[in-house]
């Protein structure tokens, strides 16, 4: 790219749950901002990471995985990932090998052809090598293939370079110093719910959500914050709570730990578990927890 040049534009991060979309997104920008969990299906809204590189300034969107579902929140999940395929200056077609190739991403592929936009495929998890002949996949030929290592960073200079030199040419749209366009409140939020998912059984982060309802940074000892964790069924709510209080204890304590190195300074949160059912049908509500 000729110095001097000013470059800018939306680069998509698409891909499978669990594929390392997030991972990839914190190794990019050298902070974190998405949250991750071994559980797929993590991510449930549209993070926008911004990263200014000399002249160019990439902004990254880390999207839900692509999944077929007939459920309204996973509905809406899948609605964040074709307007961020809609809108893109870039996109980045995310793989993880151990899991391969199918017919979903043919089909992102060939949205991504239709509208004619650059783009580049990334293998994740290169730390961990996997079967012979598995990179680049076989319905990915002709793609221009990376391999990456959101744990270790191996790769993502290359990839860092092959992002920039597709940008179009422009203005920047964010002052170098932003990270993202997301509120302190909502990343508490989804801090939080990472560490709800990491302490909670299988089946019961799918059915939870975390609305803060007080975000107050007036004081001087610190961010204090209240937040409740909505659940869908009544009998998750001791579930959450734990016995005699102590895993919404260790919740607490830990998702605070994360708020404050975030924030910078010391923080003050209150959890309540609360049943509020089919929070997860309803559009309206799904829209006001930021799930779009």
């Amino acid at each position: 790219m000729p110095e001097g040049v000013s470059r800018a534009g939306v680069v998509a991060l698409l891909g499978r749950p669990n594929a390392g979309k997030s991972t990839l997104l914190n190794r990019l920008l050298g902070e974190k901002l998405a949250i991750v969990t071994a559980r797929p299906q993590t991510t449930r809204s549209r993070i926008l990471g911004i990263l200014t590189r000399g002249d160019a300034q990439l902004l990254l969107l880390d999207t839900p995985g692509f999944h077929e579902s007939p459920k309204a929140l996973n509905r809406a999940l899948n609605a964040v990932v074709e307007e961020a395929l809609e809108d893109c200056d870039v996109a980045v077609l995310v793989v993880d090998p151990g899991a391969g190739w199918d017919a979903a991403h043919d089909a992102v592929r060939a949205r991504i052809e239709k509208r004619g936009v650059p783009w580049l495929l990334v293998g994740t998890r290169s730390d961990r090598p996997g079967p012979a002949g598995a990179w680049p996949p076989p319905g990915a030929a002709g793609a221009h293939a990376l391999r990456v290592s959101g744990r270790t960073g191996e790769g993502v200079e290359a990839l860092l370079d092959g992002l920039v030199a597709r940008l179009p040419e422009g203005p920047h749209f964010y002052a170098e110093d932003e990270l993202t366009d997301r509120p302190l409140r909502f990343l508490a939020a989804e801090l939080v719910r990472e560490v709800a998912f990491e302490e909670l059984a299988q089946e019961v982060p799918y059915c939870l959500a975390v609305e803060v309802e007080e975000f107050d940074e007036s004081g001087e000892d610190g961010v204090r914050i209240r937040a409740n964790l909505l659940v869908e069924r009544a009998s998750q709510k001791p579930i959450v709570l734990g016995r005699g209080g102590s895993r919404i204890k260790a919740i607490g304590s830990e998702a605070r730990r994360r708020i404050a190195e975030l924030l910078g300074r010391p923080a003050h949160l209150s959890l309540w578990v609360k049943h509020e059912p089919r929070w997860s049908r309803r559009p309206k509500r799904l829209k006001s927890l930021g799930y779009h």
